[in-house]
C-alpha cells in the first residue's frame, strides 16, 4: 500500500474576523414575506392568521389605515422593540425599509401575504392606490417611548449598532 503525502502549504489559514460583540444579522435581513393560507369558496376567499402559529409573536395590537389619499406618506418612523406584520387588505402600497445599513422596498397588494418588519427599521408607506386598506399586526401595545420619530436619532442609533455586523 502506498501512502500519498500532500504538500504542506507555507501560508497559514486566515483566522476569522473577530466581532466586537455577539453576531446579529442586520435587522433588514430578518424581515421577510409571510404567506397565509387561502380557503377558496364560491362566496369568497378566507385567510386565517393566528398568534404564535402563523406569525412568530403574540398579537397585542391590530390597527388599520384606510381612506388614504393617493399622495399620502404614512409611518415615517422606526420602533425600538415592536415587531409588525403589514398586510394590504385592499388596494396596494409600497413599504420602504431602512436599517441604516441597507434599504429595501416591498410592494404589498395581496390580502393573503404579509411582510414581517423587525425592530430598528425605519419604515415609510407611500404609493397608495385602489382604495387601499393597510392592516398591521403588532407584537406590543401602543407605547410612545418605543417610537423613533427623528431620522437623525435613528441614523445615530443605527451607526452605533452597525459595529456588531463588522
Amino acid at each position: 500500500m502506498r501512502t500519498i503525502i500532500a504538500p504542506v502549504s507555507s501560508v497559514a489559514p486566515i483566522p476569522p474576523r473577530r466581532r466586537r460583540g455577539p453576531y446579529t444579522a442586520n435587522p433588514l435581513q430578518q424581515c421577510q414575506w409571510l404567506k397565509f393560507s387561502v380557503m377558496h369558496d364560491a362566496r369568497g376567499n378566507l385567510s386565517v392568521i393566528e398568534s404564535c402559529k402563523h406569525i412568530d409573536f403574540e398579537i397585542k395590537r391590530i390597527y388599520y389605515l384606510y381612506d388614504i389619499p393617493a399622495m399620502a406618506v404614512r409611518a415615517v418612523h422606526a420602533h425600538r422593540n415592536l415587531v409588525q406584520v403589514f398586510i394590504s387588505m385592499s388596494g396596494s402600497f409600497d413599504l420602504h425599509l431602512d436599517d441604516g445599513v441597507a434599504k429595501r422596498t416591498v410592494y404589498l397588494s395581496r390580502a393573503n401575504r404579509g411582510y414581517l418588519v423587525q425592530p430598528s427599521i425605519w419604515r415609510t408607506l407611500d404609493n397608495f392606490s385602489g382604495r387601499p386598506v393597510c392592516l398591521v399586526l403588532a407584537s406590543l401595545a401602543y407605547d410612545e417611548c418605543d417610537y423613533i420619530r427623528d431620522l437623525g436619532e435613528f441614523q445615530r442609533l443605527a451607526a452605533q449598532r452597525t459595529h456588531l455586523y463588522l
